[in-house]
């Protein structure tokens, strides 16, 4: 696709969300350029999968936009993490956060993170499961330098988008519990949920920030 696609397919996506809901390009494969293209149409967020993929492309955009991680990340990744992302969205382990924690000290600063939930409960997906999810934001909480600011989640793969809406649902009603509780350095901000093809049903659902790739770039 070429870049002006790319700006004008951004520019009429932004028009269509509605206030509160904040847009994630997914770039994950996409160029520096490509990313520019949709920077120049509006988008202040983008969100890579592989520390490494994202550090190529930090380094030829800059600090212009926020980077957050949405992909799985590897705990001997946190370091690099902590030095490249403004947000990680795929905490699911005290494991992961309290690298991160440690990562973070050493810079002096504070990671904003989401928890990411195995909606699904599907046994090939990383995520904390629903039930344990209390646990994990109490145990986040205790850290001092990682911030718990909300939920994330994929949900099943499928075609038809109204598919996963129970899934989506039931990490809404965990992070509308969630934000009843009080814990230190743990606040329910972002519900980062949906994407190309669910992205409308995630909005439905409650979602504040969605995850959009193949809608401003084409498929890959």
């Amino acid at each position: 696709m070429d870049l002006d696609a790319i700006r004008e397919n951004t520019i009429k996506l932004l028009a269509t969300l509605p206030a509160g809901v904040t847009l994630v390009a997914a770039g994950k494969t996409r160029t520096p350029k490509q990313l520019a293209a949709a920077v120049e149409g509006g988008v202040g967020i983008i969100g890579h999968n592989y520390v490494q993929e994202a550090k190529r492309c930090i380094e030829a955009l800059g600090r212009k936009v926020k980077w957050h991680c949405i992909g799985h990340l590897q705990r001997n990744k946190a370091k690099q993490a902590a030095q490249l992302f403004d947000m990680i969205e795929t905490v699911d382990s005290l494991k992961i956060g309290s690298a991160l924690d440690q990562a973070c000290a050493a810079l002096g600063k504070i990671m904003p993170v989401l928890i990411e939930i195995n909606s699904a409960e599907e046994d090939n997906k990383a995520g904390a499961l629903p039930a344990d999810v209390a646990a994990l934001v109490k145990d986040l909480s205790a850290l001092d330098h990682v911030r718990v600011e909300g939920l994330m989640t994929m949900g099943p793969w499928t075609e038809d988008p109204e598919k996963i809406r129970p899934y989506l649902r039931r990490t809404k009603e965990l992070f509308d519990e969630l934000a009843e509780t009080r814990h230190p350095n743990a606040v329910m901000r972002h519900l980062s949920m949906g994407m190309s093809n669910s992205y409308l049903v995630a909005i439905e659902e409650g979602a504040t920030m969605v995850r959009i790739g193949t809608r401003l770039f084409s498929p890959r």
